[in-house]
Order: C-alpha cells, then sequence, then structure tokens
C-alpha cells in the first residue's frame, strides 16, 4: 500500500483536494482529512497495484491546484517585487494582461506550466511519503516561477506598447487639433496591403514620401501605411472618408480612426468602393 500524506493549513488548498479526491477516478483509494499539532493534513492510502499511475495522479491534482488556486498570488508576488517602479493602477493592467496572455486557446505556457509542476510533484512524492505544500512550493519548484516571470515580462512588454503607442495618439491628436485644416475631405481607398488618398474631385493625391519630415513619425513605425498616414497629418482634412475595399478594419484603420477621431468615416459599399473593387478584381484576373 502506498500512502500520501499532503499538509498544508491553507483551507482553500485542502477543500480543493477533497474536492478533486472525491471524484477522482482513481481506483482502490482512501483519503482522509485529519489535523495534527502544526498542520492540517489530507491522507490518501493507495491499495492497488499501479504505484506510478497513483502518484502521477495526485501529481497531477497538486498540479492544477497550484495553477487554478495559488497562481495568481504568484503573479501578483513577481509584479510587485519585480516591477515595483509602476504604479498600483499600472500594475493592475499588467497583472490582467497576464491572463490575458494565458487564457489563449491551445496555449503554450499552459502545457509548459502543468508538466513542469507534475514532473516536481512526480519526483518528490516518489521517494517520499508526506509533502509540506507551501514548503514544497517556495523551493522546489524554480522552473515554474521561471516559467510565470516569462508570461509577466511578456505582459510588461505588451503594457509598455500599448502605453508607448496611447502615447503616441495622444499627441498626434494634440498636433491635429492645433492646425487648420486645409481641405473639406479626403477619401482613404484602403486595401490592406496599401491605400489610395483622393480628394473632393476623387483625384489621386501624390502621397508625401518625405519621411525625415513626418508629422511625429521618425520614432514608430506602422508598417507600409507610414507614407499614407503622413500624407493625412499633411494635408489635415476636415472629414476622412475611409473606404475599406474587401478587408476589415486593422490596426492602421484604427489608427487613422484614433488620430481624427470624429473626423472619420467608414464605408464599404458606395460608389468609389465598388469601383476600386471591380479595379481590384480586374486586376487580379489578368495576373
Amino acid at each position: 500500500m502506498k500512502s500520501i500524506c499532503i499538509k498544508t493549513n491553507n483551507s482553500k488548498c485542502i477543500n480543493y483536494l477533497l474536492n478533486e479526491l472525491k471524484n477522482t477516478s482513481i481506483d482502490k483509494v482512501l483519503f482522509r482529512f485529519c489535523k495534527f499539532k502544526h498542520y492540517e493534513n489530507v491522507v490518501i492510502h493507495y491499495k492497488g497495484e499501479d504505484n506510478s499511475s497513483f502518484i502521477s495522479q495526485v501529481s497531477s491534482i497538486l498540479s492544477f491546484l497550484v495553477i487554478d488556486e495559488l497562481e495568481e498570488i504568484f503573479y501578483k508576488r513577481i509584479i510587485s517585487h519585480e516591477y515595483f517602479y509602476f504604479d498600483k493602477f499600472e500594475r493592475k493592467s499588467i497583472f490582467d494582461i497576464c491572463f490575458d496572455i494565458i487564457s489563449e486557446d491551445n496555449n503554450a505556457f499552459f502545457n509548459k506550466k502543468y508538466l513542469s509542476l507534475h514532473h516536481s510533484f512526480f519526483e518528490y512524492l516518489s521517494e517520499n511519503k508526506s509533502i509540506v505544500l507551501e514548503g514544497f512550493i517556495n523551493f522546489r519548484i524554480p522552473e515554474y516561477f521561471s516559467i510565470l516571470e516569462e508570461i509577466v515580462d511578456e505582459a510588461v512588454n505588451s503594457f509598455v506598447v500599448e502605453k508607448e503607442y496611447l502615447e503616441f495618439i495622444s499627441l498626434l491628436k494634440l498636433y491635429i487639433n492645433s492646425q487648420r485644416a486645409t481641405c473639406e475631405f479626403v477619401h482613404l481607398v484602403y486595401f490592406k496591403d496599401h491605400s489610395i488618398i483622393l480628394d473632393k474631385d476623387k483625384n489621386i493625391i501624390s502621397a508625401s514620401s518625405d519621411l525625415l519630415n513626418a508629422k511625429y513619425l521618425s520614432d514608430i513605425s506602422f508598417s507600409e501605411n507610414d507614407i499614407a498616414l503622413n500624407t493625412l497629418l499633411n494635408i489635415v482634412p476636415k472629414k476622412i472618408f475611409i473606404h475599406l475595399i474587401n478587408c476589415n478594419p486593422d490596426e492602421f484603420i484604427k489608427t487613422v480612426s484614433l488620430i481624427f477621431e470624429n473626423k472619420t468615416e467608414l464605408c464599404t459599399d458606395c460608389n468609389i468602393c465598388k469601383i476600386y473593387m471591380n479595379k481590384k478584381k480586374s486586376e487580379l484576373f489578368y495576373k
């Protein structure tokens, strides 16, 4: 018979373990909860022959316990310790981004965390009859914490990029609001991979290719749309009609809409849209 005693004074962990053991599919298992001098204990007895399978399933339960019940605390601890120079609200944003990262479908981080924890628990329980949960977590799963630090680092990078992006947008909005408009409106015909700017008479406006004098674009790049954005910033129209040709709003369209705010209007089915849709089809046909 193989027996394992899990020691902890964390009531949340105790309840989690008892509930998981109650619903376990492991055969020939008995368990009980008891209090000794220093710890509350969950004692598990296995009367079967496959000790390795039993230890593996207990290790799986303990791994999920750490991930489901304790991981949130670990993220907060890492953020507070490593990124203390961010204010309270910024740290909360970073914390939220951590969960955005790990909640993605088929998330590779989950597999890394689970396999690391399972291996650590399995190796220890194969050689020991009892485990002090808090002590084990604090001293025997450094690889798991390295993975959490990797996730936090990624969250911080995402936060900083988004913060710089919003500051950049704010700067350009200030610039737009300080300038006098040079025309009533323009048409931005957008094909996902490139764009065309038309004046009110539907004539093509020559794009400004002088990025050395671009309005605040020397530090931040928006892929192949830099020139189009710079042209719009030089023109400063009162209104921009954005014609989406067989595509959906993407990061570039989002950026233009944020900078020019209520001066933009999306369109997908006007005469200009139809003309350029047909033109695009003709180009594809004759390729």
